[in-house]
């Protein structure tokens, strides 16, 4: 082994080390920066997935809701519950043939 100065580079140390190690720290950032951005998007797509199940599931009790409202006016609207509210309440009955007229123009 030779003793060498200590202001005086090793072989090895090339006019390109200085460089790369610079280089090496910026490869290092951007591989943190792009570890950063993976768990940012897994992160943003847990959260739109989890909205999106509650706007699933809101979705469907309104589908239900739909549905009982039109069973409910199916029923106000049958024509045997309004012709037994015109005979209860209004007193109407049927005409006889004989009472029917037909009007021509």
């Amino acid at each position: 082994m030779s003793a060498r100065p200590s202001g005086v580079k090793s072989e090895q140390q090339g006019p390109w080390y200085g460089n790369s190690v610079v280089v090496l720290l910026l490869l290092g950032c951007a591989v943190v920066a792009s570890a950063l951005a993976v768990v940012y998007a897994k992160y943003q797509s847990r959260t739109l997935f989890v909205e999106l199940q509650n706007l699933n599931k809101e979705r469907d009790a309104m589908e239900v809701e739909w549905g009982q409202l039109q069973l409910e006016q199916s029923t106000w609207t049958a024509h045997n519950r309004i012709e037994g509210i015109a005979r209860t309440r209004l007193g109407m009955l049927l005409p006889e043939p004989d009472q029917i007229v037909v009007v021509r123009p």
